[in-house]
């Protein structure tokens, strides 16, 4: 299961060994050149003490803290401590979501360097609510930094295909719906804070996993995160029966009572209210849009993704035949889950 398994956000990081140079990452690791699952770690429901529908008595708690972090390891390892944890600038951040997106983004990064000689990328990414695609023009004049750029944006765009398939049905595990956790309040917001620091790390002289692990600590401290795993259960009890209920069991999808639906181009965090500081400003996220000469992303590369039948394929776009589409169709789709809730809405009031 998913969760059981520019205004720019560049805070000011105060390390000489970290710069901003375009340079490739070094990547100290056994397996630099294995792609990497969807998924890659299993994190997080979004709660506390939440009860299962299938194992009576177990209550999951997802939470964690700064000692328990540890250090970043591509791809995953289970000595790294993931799970929720509250800042008071960004809001809940799902440890796993994060350390994920981080990771996507320097895989695909080294994938566009190394066929930057041939001019084009071609990559199938399995099945997801359908067959996924990845082809790219890697086009003379992009630089190492637009590369860094393209890769973020393409790494983002698939966290919210992740999110999108599986509000239509997508699971994977046969049989478990993972709608309860799609659009989580923190989701959108780990992902892209997960780029950011990807891009940040591939930027850095340091090896990749060096890199995450300090740019992790620097950004967390700047959102000033919380002290300890009581107070971010605390800050999770502070929004119970507003944001989430514990009165349903997982994976019921009426689990979460709000869901962030609006992903692009800048996210605002939620905040828990009368947690921040007089001081405290939340910082907002700006998706990757541009490279170095003004040109769109989006020109330079294309997700399909070939729909299976749990999508209302008609229904969203009756001028088509072909049950094929882009990260460019993503609107169509996110209007029609802002929809659905709507809908859901107005049967309880």
């Amino acid at each position: 299961m998913k969760k059981i398994r520019n205004v720019l956000f560049f805070l000011t990081l105060a390390s000489s060994a970290l710069n901003l140079q375009a340079k490739e990452p070094i990547f100290t690791v056994d397996k630099p050149g294995i792609k990497p699952h969807r998924i890659i770690r299993t994190c997080c429901s979004f709660g506390s003490e939440m009860q299962l529908f299938a194992i009576p008595g177990v209550k999951l708690t997802e939470i964690t803290a700064m000692e328990k972090i540890g250090t970043h390891h591509y791809l995953g390892d289970p000595s790294e401590g993931n799970g929720i944890i509250y800042t008071r600038k960004g809001g809940f951040i799902d440890m796993g979501h994060l350390r994920d997106q981080a990771d996507w983004t320097a895989y695909l990064y080294k994938q566009l360097l190394e066929n930057r000689a041939k001019g084009n990328l071609s990559i199938l990414l399995g099945r997801e609510g359908g067959e996924k695609t990845l082809t790219a023009q890697i086009a003379p004049h992009l630089t190492k930094s637009d590369l860094i750029q393209l890769a973020g944006k393409i790494a983002y765009d698939l966290s919210v295909w992740h999110e999108i398939a599986t509000w239509f049905g997508a699971s994977t595990i046969p049989l478990v719906p993972e709608r309860y956790s799609s659009f989580s309040v923190e989701d959108a917001y780990s992902n892209l804070l997960g780029v950011t620091i990807g891009i940040k790390a591939i930027q850095s002289e340091l090896p990749y996993e060096e890199a995450v692990t300090r740019i992790i600590e620097e950004t967390l401290k700047n959102l000033d995160v919380v002290s300890n795993e009581t107070e971010t259960y605390m800050a999770m009890e502070a929004v119970r029966d507003i944001w989430w209920t514990r009165d349903k069991r997982l994976p019921s999808s009426k689990v979460l009572l709000q869901r962030q639906v609006q992903v692009y181009p800048c996210l605002q965090p939620w905040l828990v209210p009368g947690w921040a500081g007089s001081n405290q400003k939340a910082v907002e996220l700006s998706v990757p849009e541009y490279a170095s000469n003004g040109e769109s992303l989006n020109h330079f590369y294309e997700l399909e993704f070939r729909l299976n039948y749990k999508f209302p394929f008609r229904k969203m776009f009756p001028e088509r035949k072909d049950r094929s589409i882009t990260q460019n169709d993503f609107d169509r789709l996110l209007a029609h889950v802002a929809a659905d809730l709507t809908k859901k809405e107005s049967r309880f009031r």
